[in-house]
């Protein structure tokens, strides 16, 4: 049985801006245990009882929590300023450590799919006053929450209209990091607890976002996908860029200075809210 604890987020917002933001602790049966979401409301969602809203999912990096869009953004209260400009509900979930959002094939307490798609977003469209359709839901994210955001849109397309990913962990395989060989090999270890043992060159696994370019090919998803030019992940989003041109599917690729850092992600956000309102646009749900 599913299960909300609603309560005040007191993570450093000014007061007027504290009541338009939600925690909550769903309970996932899939795992068996309680993970914790927020979810920003745009000023006028208590005043219009009837109006519904658009949602965008933001997902977190690979050590980080539901509450670091919150927290650590170096622009103070960047997504209440984003939900009351665009009038969205924005959805910032938590999943656990260098989960990478997929079902494990060999842990029962690593379902974050399963949770996301089935447990979370039902639970969201239950509760709020959203438009549950495709056209009206987005997702996108840093580091490893790019890297869910591309693998939830692209295995789920009936769920989601545009997808973005910052900094994103475009191939999971560690060997084309530019990163401390003690961090990736400490990653691959991660990886092969919960994975087993997988395809990390061509033909990819689906555990890893290059492996579901053809996906992404067939479902009509609007993608937007940058990187820092100084970030480590650099190289497996030039190959996800690469293999999209490729099999000709359409996205939008941007490299920009910067490294993996709060201040790129603070500038990256407004520009993929931006995008996922056109497409809100185009699509007719704003």
């Amino acid at each position: 049985m599913r299960k909300i604890l609603l309560s005040i987020l007191l993570i450093g917002l000014t007061f007027q801006s504290i009541a338009q933001v939600d925690t909550l602790e769903v309970l996932s049966s899939a795992m068996q245990k309680t993970i914790k979401a927020a979810i920003v409301k745009p000023s006028t969602y208590s005043s219009s009882q009837n109006q519904q809203f658009p949602t965008v999912y933001l997902l977190h990096g690979g050590s980080g929590s539901f509450s670091d869009w919150h927290r650590k953004v170096t622009q103070e209260n960047l997504l209440i300023d984003l939900a009351n400009q665009y009038q969205v509900l924005i959805i910032t979930p938590g999943v656990g450590p260098s989960s990478y959002y997929y079902d494990s094939p060999t842990m029962d307490t690593v379902k974050y799919e399963t949770y996301f798609i089935q447990e979370l977003i039902p639970f969201i469209d239950q509760n709020y006053r959203t438009i549950n359709k495709r056209e009206a839901r987005a997702i996108t994210g840093l580091s490893m929450g790019g890297h869910g955001a591309m693998m939830l849109s692209a295995k789920n397309p009936e769920l989601f209209i545009a997808a973005g990913s910052m900094s994103g962990v475009m191939n999971i395989d560690t060997d084309l990091w530019i990163h401390s060989p003690e961090f990736k090999q400490s990653r691959k270890e991660m990886q092969k607890a919960m994975l087993g043992d997988i395809q990390y060159k061509a033909p990819f696994s689906e555990y890893t976002a290059v492996g579901l370019v053809d996906r992404m090919k067939e479902n009509g998803i609007a993608l937007l996908i940058d990187c820092g030019v100084d970030d480590f992940l650099i190289n497996t989003n030039r190959q996800i860029h690469q293999l999209l041109l490729e099999n000709s599917t359409p996205h939008e690729y941007t490299e920009r200075p910067g490294a993996h850092t709060w201040e790129y992600w603070t500038e990256a956000l407004p520009f993929h809210m931006l995008f996922i309102d056109k497409v809100f646009k185009k699509h007719g749900t704003k």
